[in-house]
């Protein structure tokens, strides 16, 4: 992989009045995605291994790609617009024709879920990092008060 890409984690996920805040970051920095509530759990259950009574739609998906022998290889959130971000997820196929490898512009909240679930790594841009908020404080602070 290119030394343009920096691989990130989730390292904390927290409701918002209007959604959640997935943070992730890296040992350089810390940033924020705000999601909706449902993909904000989708991202907690996934991350927790918690069992859902009835699937979700990342498991469809999930099942979808594992009928076609998809799999996902790596999500990289590769753009940020005025506070949207953007990513491309990785997917691969390998039949009897060969191995087949395709980028899929998708939402990073749901490429997350799907590389959480495949337990696929994420990356980052470098652009993208250079261009947002640190925010490992504030998370550091979050997470103390939570603590307490």
């Amino acid at each position: 992989m290119l030394n343009d890409v920096v691989e990130v984690e989730i390292k904390g996920v927290m409701p918002t009045s209007n959604g959640c805040a997935v943070f992730l970051g890296s040992e350089e920095k810390t940033f924020v995605i705000y999601v909706d509530q449902g993909i904000g759990n989708a991202i907690s259950m996934t991350i927790n291994h918690v069992k859902k009574e009835r699937p979700l739609t990342h498991d469809l998906v999930d099942s979808i790609f594992q009928g076609f022998g998809v799999s996902v290889e790596r999500v990289v959130i590769n753009d940020v617009e005025e506070g949207t971000f953007f990513a491309r997820l990785i997917l691969s196929m390998e039949n009897e024709l060969g191995k087949k490898i395709v980028e899929v512009d998708a939402r990073p909240s749901d490429s997350i879920v799907l590389a959480l679930q495949a337990e696929k790594p994420i990356y980052t841009a470098q652009n993208v990092i250079d261009s947002v908020e640190d925010m490992t404080e504030i998370l550091e602070r979050i997470l103390k008060q939570q603590g307490e």
